[in-house]
Order: C-alpha cells, then sequence, then structure tokens
C-alpha cells in the first residue's frame, strides 16, 4: 500500500498548520549596513543649503618675517594682516530623492502584523541612505575622494597596504587625524600584511563593535570604498570645524522632516489607487583644508601569505 493511501489516526501536520499563527519578521535586507562613516562624521547645519568654506591665502616663500622674536634694538617691529581668498569654495547641498508608491488596496489589506506602508518607508529610507553614504566617498564634485589635493595622495610600495604605507598616511595627515576609512577586503588585506610582519594591530570598541587600529587610528570599514580590480583605496580623515577638518552638511527643518535633513511627504492618491510619497535627503561633505584628508592609492586586496 503506497504512503498516500495509509489511513490515518490523528491530524496531518500540513492540515494543522493551517490553523496555526506563523510568527513573521520585519521585511530584512541584505544591502543594509552599519553606515560608520555617518556616525564618524561631525554634521553641520547649513543655511539656504550652501556653506562657504573661507580660507587665508598662504604667505609666499622667501617673504620677510612678519613677526619678530624678542626684538634687542629699536627698529620698527614688522607690521602684518591675514589676507583671505576672494572666491572661496562654496558647497551646495546634493538632493537624493525618490518616489514610493503603495496600491492602497495592498495597505488596506494587509497591514497586519506589519503595515505595508511603513516598512515600505522604511526599506526606501534605508537605500536612500546607503546612496547617501556612497555620494559622501564618490561623489565627483564633492565626494570625500574628489576633495584629496596632489600632495596628500600616496601611493603603495608594493600593491599590499603594508604599515609603512599607513604610516606615510599618518605622515601627511599628521594634525589630529579621527579615523582611516577602507573597504572590509582592505581591512582584511591589512591585517594579513600585519600578522605576516609580526605586528597585529591592537583594537578598540566603538559603537558597540570591536575595530582594528593602527598607531592608535581605528579603521572604520565601508563597502562604498569599492574594489576595482583586486584594487581599492584608504582614506585617512581629521574631522571636526575646530581643527578644520571633514564636516558633514544638512538643512535642518526640513517640511515632513523624519530626521535630521531626510524628509517624507505625502504626495497624494491618484486615479488608480495608487497612493505616492516623495523621500528627499539633502547632504554634502566638505574638507576645511588642504591637509585634513589623505588617500593611499591602489590598494591591493588579493594578496595572501604562506606560513611555514
Amino acid at each position: 500500500m503506497s504512503e498516500t493511501s495509509e489511513i490515518r489516526h490523528t491530524l496531518g501536520e500540513l492540515a494543522a498548520r493551517q490553523l496555526a499563527n506563523t510568527t513573521k519578521t520585519a521585511p530584512q535586507m541584505r544591502a543594509i549596513t552599519p553606515r560608520w562613516l555617518i556616525a564618524c562624521l561631525p554634521w553641520v547645519p547649513v543655511e539656504a543649503g550652501t556653506y562657504r568654506v573661507n580660507q587665508v591665502i598662504e604667505a609666499r616663500a622667501g617673504a620677510p618675517a612678519d613677526v619678530e622674536c624678542s626684538p634687542r634694538d629699536e627698529s620698527d617691529l614688522p607690521e602684518i594682516y591675514v589676507d583671505y581668498e576672494e572666491r572661496p569654495r562654496e558647497f551646495t547641498l546634493s538632493a537624493m530623492t525618490t518616489v514610493l508608491d503603495v496600491q492602497t488596496r495592498i495597505s488596506d489589506l494587509y497591514r497586519s502584523p506589519y503595515d505595508q506602508i511603513r516598512e515600505q518607508l522604511r526599506l526606501t529610507i534605508e537605500k536612500v541612505k546607503e546612496k547617501q553614504e556612497a555620494e559622501i566617498i564618490n561623489n565627483p564634485d564633492y565626494g570625500l575622494l574628489s576633495q584629496v589635493a596632489d600632495p596628500f595622495r600616496v601611493q603603495t610600495r608594493d600593491g599590499t597596504p603594508t604599515p609603512d604605507d599607513l604610516d606615510e598616511l599618518i605622515a601627511r595627515v599628521w594634525k589630529e587625524p579621527a579615523f582611516f576609512l577602507a573597504h572590509p577586503r582592505a581591512i582584511a588585506a591589512f591585517g594579513r600584511e600585519c600578522t605576516y610582519r609580526g605586528v597585529p594591530p591592537a583594537t578598540v570598541n566603538l559603537f558597540g563593535s570591536p575595530f582594528i587600529t593602527w598607531r592608535g587610528i581605528p579603521l572604520i570599514p565601508s563597502d562604498k570604498l569599492y574594489v576595482n580590480d583586486n584594487k581599492t583605496n584608504i582614506l585617512l580623515l581629521r574631522t571636526g570645524e575646530k581643527r578644520q577638518g571633514v564636516v558633514g552638511l544638512f538643512q535642518p527643518g526640513l517640511p515632513g522632516e523624519v530626521s535630521p535633513s531626510l524628509s517624507v511627504r505625502f504626495m497624494g492618491i491618484n486615479r488608480k489607487a495608487i497612493a505616492s510619497y516623495l523621500i528627499s535627503l539633502y547632504c554634502s561633505v566638505a574638507a576645511l583644508t588642504a591637509d585634513a584628508l589623505g588617500v593611499l592609492e591602489g590598494v591591493e586586496v588579493d594578496r595572501y601569505h604562506e606560513y611555514q
């Protein structure tokens, strides 16, 4: 007798499940990252979406001294004034916007245990915030990589990110550096080089997670520092207005604001019963001085060592 034709004496599992309540999770999205860069940057509110970085004109080499140290004669004291750039750089906030459409029949009928509109908005906002971090690093107009001045671009000595390479980067951005920023594979490659040389890096706990450090400076991971042909970059930043470092820019007080510089606005329901929501995020990033930002270029992430 086949299994399907057997006489059952108890309720079957498949039938019983029709009466059971299934425990469900909220929608999970693999693309969501911790976005530690956003948390590490100090954020400055701006007015009218514009931030002007005023710079001082540097003195020419060979210019006469403008400050005397313990003058011993009765000669006239030097005169001094500090000149400013007449055309300082201005940063205009960049807009990241999208429209979320939700069929009202779906949101009405299937709103328990999770509200469909709330979950759709939550996941869309996560996508927008991921885009924000990518633009802060890679935007050709204001991204961190585009703001690195030539004297602060360092090439790896042999492709792999060695302690010597990071030391050279620290020597360029030496005034109170805050953190390195690197792809997780670049951090792993640096860890391999440290282990191979017998100098395993120390770790520190930030945001409830362990981070490796070099010379006391944490290496913050971000997958938005892209890897192309197994090569990537490592950034080193000084941060904060007081330190003349790198700052993030945002616009406070937006209509429909749900978090700083992020707004959600209901756009109405069309004749097809589709509700639309406008999600907007405004931000930018500015390096206040050239020596606030450096990059180690040509970092290879696919080399491994054999140990005896």
